[in-house]
């Protein structure tokens, strides 16, 4: 029996290092072991103590052989069919951009129902290493920040920082407040290489040079060097576009970002930045002029908008479940393009008048999708900046083209992996074909059947998985489901609240 039980906590830390796209040897290193204690901790020949168990868990980023609290696996027993209402929560990206940008003020900034999922807790984590005060104010998850008068840059929390992206988009804001600094690498989703030299690129004409050695990225300003001229984004990047936007805020002269996105976090940002006393013009298209200030010392605060992927996602559940549910704080103007696509392929839904965000500028809408037969698009679907489909909405229309009749090519040229992780669906009874890294065709109608899968590392692709599962007949099992909680607040119960039957479960 203990045979059994060390094989079985082998075969998950396994099936995790593999999605996290480790080697035995690159987990060894970071464990402080050998490569032949790996391989026969993944074996089942190895006793294992709780520390160990615990710190697998924190190297693996995943909860398979964590100690922590919260739920790691979802057992789901489909099909479902949905029904009621609920409401958009936050954004998480415009969060996560917002407590960045907190450093560029020395005053309290209190931000209005912050979306509680772990990429901002890790963010959390690491404002808290630096000597910056935050407190939870209540059950709407409003947020207190108040920064120190002085960061302590060497007491960063090097741990939280690798387990978020995030934490790149620290260098505008700290490039004001230090000379020299280090930032460890980025981690988050794997969705392949993400380079970082449009950051830096971003960022040079505000005198920032980057080294990357020893797994850090060590930077030092020289304070001579301001923008001379208007600086072009080699990306349209979001996180580039906030990275610029933050040094530009603390350069006291008037700075023009010309490629710039004008995404729904930037469009916060911008938002936010403002109520901080900075000047900037041209929200919501591709060239900005922002006029900084030298300082920023105000007590401010901002409410995000809400979150136009997780509206996609509670679409999509009710598209593949059949379901009519009603979608409260839909921010419709980022969410335009992918109900056009719908429409085409023959959705039927009802739509309230428009009312505005909390943050007075966000156009919102109740959204209620009915119960439609859907037909594949004539032509691919694939994403473009804003004011074109997200690419972070793109993977939920593989399991709605799987629902769909006919077949649909889908084109998701950003990522040179994600495309990948959408073939788990095969796993349950879908028709989904890999014709290269960033395309996939699907074939429908699918008639899902139940089936265990380990939750791919990609966050949009997992959140796919689960809603294929609430359409799935039978039992699913979806396994550590960390990626999900990195970006999602309370999905599967608030799921279960509109009808599903989703049980949050451990092995160990």
């Amino acid at each position: 029996m203990t045979e059994d039980y060390l094989g079985r906590i082998g075969n998950l830390i396994r099936d995790a290092r593999k999605h996290r796209g480790l080697t035995q040897q690159q987990l060894a290193d970071v464990l402080g072991t050998s490569q032949s204690a790996v391989n026969r901790i993944e074996k089942g020949h190895q006793n294992l103590s709780l520390e160990m168990l615990a710190r697998i868990g924190a190297a693996l980023d995943s909860e398979i052989v964590s100690l922590g609290a919260g739920p790691t696996h979802l057992r789901i027993t489909g099909p479902t069919k949905l029904s009621g209402t609920i409401a958009v929560k936050t954004s998480k990206n415009a969060g996560v951009a917002l407590l960045c940008a907190s450093l560029l003020n020395k005053g309290r900034t209190t931000l209005r129902k912050v979306a509680r999922i772990e990429e901002v807790n890790r963010l959390i984590e690491v404002l808290e290493s630096l000597g910056v005060q935050t407190r939870w104010l209540n059950e709407d998850n409003d947020l207190e920040i108040i920064p120190p008068a002085t960061l302590d840059l060497s007491n960063i929390d090097e741990a939280a920082a690798r387990r978020t992206r995030s934490v790149i988009m620290f260098l505008g804001p700290l490039l004001h407040r230090e000379d020299e600094f280090a930032l460890p690498y980025a981690g988050g989703c794997n969705l392949g290489e993400r380079t970082v030299e449009p950051h830096l690129s971003a960022l040079r004409p505000f005198g920032l040079t980057v080294k990357t050695t020893d797994g850090a990225y060590n930077a030092s300003v020289n304070r001579a060097i301001e923008p001379a001229r208007p600086i072009v984004l080699t990306e349209r990047g979001d996180t580039v576009t906030e990275n610029a936007l933050m040094a530009a805020a603390l350069h006291p002269g008037t700075t023009v970002i010309r490629n710039a996105s004008s995404n729904y976090m930037v469009q916060d940002l911008c938002f936010y930045l403002q109520r901080l006393g900075v000047a900037v013009e041209g929200v919501g298209t591709t060239t900005l002029t922002v006029t900084g200030l030298a300082e920023i010392d105000v007590d401010v605060d901002y409410a995000p908008s809400e979150d136009p992927i997780e509206a996609m996602s509670l679409l999509a559940a009710a598209i593949v479940t059949e379901s009519e549910i009603t979608i409260q704080r839909v921010p419709i103007e980022f969410m335009e393009i992918e109900l056009a696509t719908l429409e085409e392929m023959g959705l039927r839904y009802d739509i309230s008048a428009e009312y505005l965000a909390e943050n007075g500028h966000t156009r919102l809408v109740d959204l209620t999708p009915k119960p439609s037969k859907l037909r594949a698009p004539l032509d691919k679907i694939h994403p473009l900046p804003f004011p074109g489909l997200n690419i972070d909405n793109l993977p939920f229309f593989a399991v709605i083209a799987a629902v769909a009749e006919g077949q649909t090519l889908l084109h998701d040229w950003v990522y040179e992996n994600r495309a990948i992780y959408l073939t788990e669906l095969t796993k349950l009874g879908g028709n989904v074909k890999l014709l290269d890294p960033h395309r996939v065709l699907v074939d429908g109608p699918t008639h899902f059947s139940g089936t265990e899968i380990v939750c791919p590392p990609a966050l949009r692709p997992a959140v796919v998985i689960l809603l294929a599962m609430l359409a799935s007949k039978g039992t699913s099992v979806l396994r550590s489901t960390y990626v999900i909680h990195r970006g999602y607040e309370d999905l599967a119960e608030r799921l279960n609240e509109l009808g599903a039957n989703i049980v949050p479960f451990r092995d160990i």
